[in-house]
C-alpha cells in the first residue's frame, strides 16, 4: 500500500501543470488528513515483527514525495521567472502604489529602558545583562547578605523548586552587577536594567517588576561623583529642574547607604519624592569578586523602571503597565 501510494503520487506531481495542482496533491497524500498520513497512523497497530520495515518504508516513500514536490516547484517557478516578460508587465519607470500602514509603539517600559539606556550612555555607560533565575551566591551572598536577612524568606523572594531547589528568581538586578565584576577588571561604568521578582501584589507594586542598576568602580570614586551622574540623568529622564537629597539609610551592600529624594512637580506642587536608593559599594562585595578594596571603590544606585515612569507622567495604578488596555498604552 505504501509503495503503491508513493507512485501514485509522484505520478501525479510529475503530470502537474501549476502550483495549486501541486499544493492539493500535498494535501492529498501528505495533508493531516492524507492518505499517506493516515496509512503512517496504522503502522502501530501492525504485529510487532511488520512494524519496523513499514514504518521505514512509509518515511521513506515521505521524503521521496517531498523531495518530487519541491523539485517540480522549482522547476515551475524557474519556468515562470525565465517567461515573466511576456507573461508580465513591469514598467520601472512607474509610480510606486501608496502603501498604507499604521505604524506600532513601543510599550511605555522598554522606551523608558532605552531613553535610560541612551542617557547613561552618554554619560559614559555601557549596558550589562545576566540572568532571571539566580543562585544564592549572585543574588544574595555577594551582595553581603547575612543568611538570616528577611529578604532570604519565602515571603519575599520566589525560589524554584525541584532540580533547581536552590535558585531564585532574582530580586534585584544587582547580580548582573556582580557578574560583571567577576569578568571585568576596573575601571567599571555599566548599568543593569531588567525584570525582578518579589512577592508584592497592590496598586502600586508588582510581583515582577523592571528595575535599572548603575555602577561605577575605580580609583578615588566619591558621593560627589555618585550625585552628579545621577542628577545629570535624571535631568534629561525625568525633568530638568529636578534636584536631589540624600538620607541616610542601610543596604547590606554598600557603605554609607542613602536614600535618594528627587525634587519633582506633583500635582502642581514641588515636591520631594523617594525614588531609590544609592551608596558606595560595600569592601565587602568587592572582595567577594577579587576586586582590591585598598586600591579601587565605587557607587551603585538603582531605581524602579515603573515607578519612574508613574512619577514622570502622573500615573497612579502600577497595574495599568501590565494589562494591555489600548486606551492607556496609546497615550504615549
Amino acid at each position: 500500500k505504501i509503495i503503491n501510494l508513493k507512485n501514485e503520487a509522484i505520478q501525479k506531481i510529475s503530470t502537474a501543470k501549476t502550483l495549486e495542482e501541486l499544493r492539493n496533491i500535498e494535501i492529498e497524500f501528505l495533508g493531516r488528513k492524507g492518505t499517506l498520513t493516515l496509512l503512517l497512523r496504522e503502522v502501530p497497530l501492525l504485529p510487532t515483527e511488520d512494524r519496523p520495515i513499514c514504518g521505514k518504508t512509509a518515511n521513506e516513500a515521505k521524503k521521496e514525495i517531498e523531495v518530487a514536490l519541491a523539485e517540480q516547484i522549482f522547476i515551475q517557478e524557474e519556468s515562470r521567472m525565465q517567461n515573466i516578460q511576456n507573461s508580465e508587465w513591469i514598467d520601472i519607470s512607474a509610480p510606486s502604489k501608496p502603501i498604507f500602514f499604521k505604524s506600532g509603539k513601543r510599550h511605555p517600559i522598554h522606551a523608558f529602558i532605552q531613553e535610560c539606556e541612551t542617557v547613561f550612555g552618554r554619560l559614559g555607560f555601557s549596558v550589562a545583562e545576566a540572568y532571571e533565575i539566580e543562585d544564592d551566591f549572585h543574588n544574595f551572598e555577594a551582595l553581603n547578605f547575612p543568611p538570616d536577612h528577611p529578604a532570604r524568606e519565602m515571603q519575599d523572594t520566589f525560589f524554584i523548586g525541584g532540580k533547581l531547589e536552590k535558585m531564585v528568581l532574582r530580586t534585584q538586578t544587582s547580580d548582573i552587577q556582580i557578574r560583571y565584576m567577576e569578568k571585568n577588571a576596573p575601571p567599571i561604568r555599566i548599568i543593569a536594567p531588567g525584570k525582578v521578582y518579589r512577592k508584592d501584589a497592590d496598586a502600586t507594586h508588582s510581583p515582577m517588576f523592571h528595575q535599572i542598576e548603575c555602577l561605577m568602580i575605580d580609583k578615588n570614586v566619591s558621593l560627589a561623583n555618585l550625585r552628579f551622574i545621577l542628577l545629570s540623568a535624571l535631568k534629561d529622564l525625568i525633568s530638568p529642574d529636578t534636584d536631589l537629597r540624600f538620607r541616610l539609610s542601610f543596604f547590606p551592600f554598600t557603605e554609607p547607604s542613602l536614600e535618594v529624594d528627587a525634587l519633582l512637580q506633583v500635582d502642581g506642587e514641588r515636591k520631594w519624592l523617594e525614588i531609590g536608593g544609592a551608596g558606595m559599594v560595600h569592601p565587602n562585595v568587592l572582595k567577594n569578586v577579587n576586586i582590591n578594596s585598598e586600591e579601587y571603590n565605587g557607587f551603585a544606585f538603582g531605581f524602579g523602571i515603573e515607578r519612574m515612569i508613574m512619577i514622570k507622567h502622573g500615573i497612579t495604578d502600577l497595574r495599568l503597565f501590565y494589562e494591555n488596555d489600548l486606551r492607556f498604552l496609546s497615550q504615549f
